[in-house]
């Protein structure tokens, strides 16, 4: 059965939780070490904390790290409670006019993606929440995140205008839309669906042990958890597919809220989301097992789910073998990797006729021992998730 916590928000995720606990039941024992180098929206994160494994996991986007870090420290239901009793008590009783002010200054897309009052309360709660250093702000800034916007004719629980739930779409391209379909924004009481959502999730069953995550390039997980050296059983990840998605495009309204800028950015954040070039993309993910090498087990597996566009998937079995066996000459894949279809995309309903990734590989590998890699010219460090 699915754990409501899963759902705090439906950033988009290349493999559900049934294929992390799959591999967590078949590879791991109660408390061992489980590692996510894109923890994306936290799936495995805390799948393998409802299963009693300890889990790590980091990510450089700032909507991936909230999310992830929500569900792997999540708060108890009473301290939500009061904390959004508490920020609604605030909002009631200041003097709006700034507010007012603020959110007249701002560019159009946002005045027909939010009702006004709706726009009011959440420009108040991007500014108050410190999601970054407080567990309980973090996790209503992940239920933020959930919510900020959706398809509305399927439910009220979206603050937007009509979007796609799982990407942000572009300013130009959204107000054309709803143009052309005469569609205007719904008010919404932003403080009780926050205490609903709370609600339903935290009273479902919850992980008695947290996680820890960090907003770290994955190339720098060794030395984000340099006490957990030899001692990783499984990493399982997914990350970004070939020429397929640029995360930081795709999550630019989620990254507003967080603070970011009020427009989609690109190579900011990351430059890694979306290589086009074979050979970058292939150095990209070498530095990344080498960054996990040394946390790795001597007995440990290595779970991918890896995707591509223009690449074939003789070829994208080549690279990944190749890639792997850079830090560990003695990988061998397990069984057949098990290759699925790509079908029923959100974005299609918004976006006809887009070409997207068609297929995804799944592959495990038994690791070995490690090699230290030879030393070459720095990289530039950067990189998103998309779990």
């Amino acid at each position: 059965m699915r754990n409501r916590l899963h759902s705090i928000c439906p950033y988009f995720a290349m493999f559900p939780e049934e294929f992390v606990r799959e591999h967590v039941e078949a590879h791991t024992h109660p408390g061992d070490y489980v590692l996510d180098p894109f923890s994306g929206r936290g799936t495995t994160i805390l799948e393998s904390l409802l299963l009693g494994r300890k889990a790590v996991a980091v990510d450089i986007n700032p909507v991936a790290y909230c999310i992830s870090k929500a569900k792997a420290e999540h708060p108890s239901l009473v301290k939500v409670q009061s904390r959004l009793k508490e920020l609604k008590t605030l909002w009631l009783s200041m003097e709006q006019t700034p507010w007012i002010q603020l959110r007249d200054q701002m560019d159009e897309f946002f005045h027909r993606a939010f009702f006004h009052s709706t726009l009011l309360e959440l420009l108040f709660l991007r500014q108050e929440l410190k999601w970054k250093s407080d567990s309980v702000d973090r996790f209503i800034a992940a239920l933020v995140l959930g919510s900020l916007h959706g398809e509305r004719d399927k439910s009220p629980n979206y603050f937007s205008n009509q979007m796609p739930r799982t990407i942000s779409t572009k300013p130009r391209y959204s107000l054309k839309y709803w143009r052309k379909h005469k569609l205007w924004p719904h008010k919404r009481d932003v403080f009780g669906i926050l205490l609903s959502r709370a609600e339903y999730r935290l009273n479902d069953t919850c992980p008695t042990i947290n996680g820890q995550v960090e907003m770290v390039d994955a190339r720098r997980v060794s030395e984000t958890f340099s006490d957990l050296k030899g001692k990783v059983k499984l990493a399982i990840t997914s990350p970004p597919y070939f020429n397929v998605t640029n995360y930081e495009e795709d999550q630019w309204l989620r990254l507003w809220f967080l603070g970011y800028a009020p427009k989609p950015t690109y190579r900011t954040i990351s430059r890694d989301d979306r290589h086009g070039n074979k050979k970058e993309y292939w150095r990209f993910l070498k530095d990344v097992w080498q960054g996990i090498a040394p946390l790795m087990a001597e007995d440990g597996i290595f779970v991918c789910r890896i995707g591509a566009k223009g690449i074939d998937r003789a070829r994208l079995t080549r690279g990944i073998n190749s890639s792997i066996r850079t830090s560990f000459p003695h990988a061998e894949i397990i069984g057949t990797p098990a290759v699925s279809k790509i079908k029923n995309r959100q974005t299609e309903s918004f976006h006809p006729n887009t070409i997207g990734c068609s297929y995804e590989i799944d592959y495990v590998f038994q690791l070995g021992r490690f090699s230290e890699p030879a030393k070459s010219t720095p990289h530039p460090v950067s990189q998103l998730a998309t779990n």
